[in-house]
Order: C-alpha cells, then structure tokens, then sequence
C-alpha cells in the first residue's frame, strides 16, 4: 500500500532522471494495454528495458521489489510483448525494477534509488 503523500508520477520521474544519467534513452512511459502498464520503457546500446517502479517510505514490512510478484511479472512480460509486436527492435528486452524509497514523501531531499537490472526473466 502506498502512503498518502507518495506519487507515482514522482517516482516515474526520479527513475527517468536516475536511468537519464546512467544513458539510458525514454523510450516511453506509463504504455498502457490491455494487459497493463509498464512504468517506463528505456533503452541503450544493447537493451530495451522495461522497468517497474516500485515507491514506498521503507522497507519496514518488506522491500519494494518483492511486490513484483509472480502474478505482476506474468502481466508486465504480456504488455511488454504487446509493445514489442506494434514497435519491433533489434535490441535485446530486459526487465528491471527500480525502487525508490522516500521516508518524508514527496518531500525527501535525497530519496534512495535502488536499480535491480534483469530482475526477472
């Protein structure tokens, strides 16, 4: 469960920032299907990335990552596959997760952003 003073929007934002400085290309973000949403598509040289964002306060009753479950991969790879029949690529897919953990919501001066590249297969 998300708290009250925590947005998505903002912690899509501070992933493409963080992705941005690592060379990461926005491919797009929020792509929508019938299947479900990816939080942002990203690519380099050598992947095209699509990454769940995962924003809580702490990591008190479990770590971000892990409510990427079973059931959410299973959504995340069909939206993803949907993506790639209507925009096809030469570069390699990969899932990551980024989590970012905000104690004072939105207004944490120095958020942690933590990158789980290939986090699933």
């Amino acid at each position: 469960m998300k708290a009250s003073n925590l947005s998505g929007a903002w912690g899509e934002a501070l992933a493409a920032e963080y992705l941005r400085k690592k060379r990461y290309e926005i491919v797009a973000s929020g792509f929508r299907c019938r299947f479900g949403e990816i939080d942002l598509i990203v690519q380099n040289k050598r992947f095209l990335v699509f990454v769940e964002v995962k924003l809580r306060k702490s990591a008190r009753f479990a770590e971000a990552g892990e409510y990427v479950d079973c059931r959410k991969q299973s959504r995340l790879r069909n939206t993803a596959a949907m993506y790639l029949a209507q925009n096809p690529t030469h570069l390699q897919p990969r899932f990551d997760v980024i989590e970012i953990y905000a104690p004072e919501g939105t207004s944490t001066a120095h958020p942690v952003i933590r990158h789980m590249e290939d986090a699933f297969q």
